[in-house]
């Protein structure tokens, strides 16, 4: 039976992260130890699966400073038992004061809404493939939304309207953290809790606040 190390990608990964723990055991010897007593981070990252955006990496975080969630298109959907129990142990158990909604640009999920906002409705949606249907349901609320923007139209470039959706889509899912249970009660119990929205600039490898943190006297 072949093992992981048999595959030439898998045996680098492994080879680096056996490098990694080695460099960082001889830059603090507790780092490890000290880690496995617990975690007490301080924000709750809720961003794209994409590979191009490691929260860990383009924060220069280390492990135990950041609480992840990540799914496709950064989405937050109020019926969806995952986001919502990694958003009660942020707040509830580990305490976070700050979530963070983290869109960024040439967003495959953004684009992927667009194409099927565009596309002749059958139905009430779009064109179905067997093979995407579960992203197709999963990102309908997004492609719902697009197709609420005057970006949608055909006439407006991709280029324009990808921004402006990715943008849209993160002050959405802001919207949808707020009005969780959650977040109503820690507001409601006077937990300083703030839920922001950024965008991650791929082409520049920075952050970009969308100044709309919200919180409890946002209420």
């Amino acid at each position: 039976m072949p093992t992981s190390s048999d595959y030439p990608v898998l045996s680098r990964l492994l080879s680096s992260n056996a490098q990694w723990a080695k460099d960082v055991g001889a830059a603090d010897s507790t780092f490890f130890s000290e880690s496995a007593k617990g975690q007490s981070p301080k924000v709750l990252w809720i961003g794209c699966a994409d590979s191009r955006v490691p929260e860990s990496v383009v924060l220069a975080a280390k492990p135990g400073d950041i609480f992840v969630h990540r799914n496709i298109a950064n989405q937050f959907h109020c019926h969806d038992d995952s986001a919502l129990s990694v958003l009660a142990y942020a707040v509830d158990v580990l305490k976070v004061e700050h979530v963070i909604v983290v869109g960024h640009t040439a967003c495959g999920g953004a684009a992927y809404c667009l194409s099927n906002a565009r596309a002749p409705q059958q139905n009430g949606h779009g064109h179905h493939n067997h093979k995407t249907v579960p992203l197709e349901r999963w990102l309908n609320p997004l492609t719902e939304l697009v197709r609420s923007l005057p970006v949608s139209a055909p006439t407006v470039p991709d280029a324009a309207a990808l921004p402006v959706i990715i943008e849209e889509n993160v002050k959405m899912q802001v919207a949808n953290v707020t009005r969780t249970q959650t977040i109503s009660d820690a507001w409601a119990s006077g937990k300083s809790v703030h839920v922001h929205g950024w965008i991650y600039l791929v082409e520049e490898g920075r952050l970009k606040d969308l100044n709309i943190t919200r919180g409890p006297a946002s209420r």
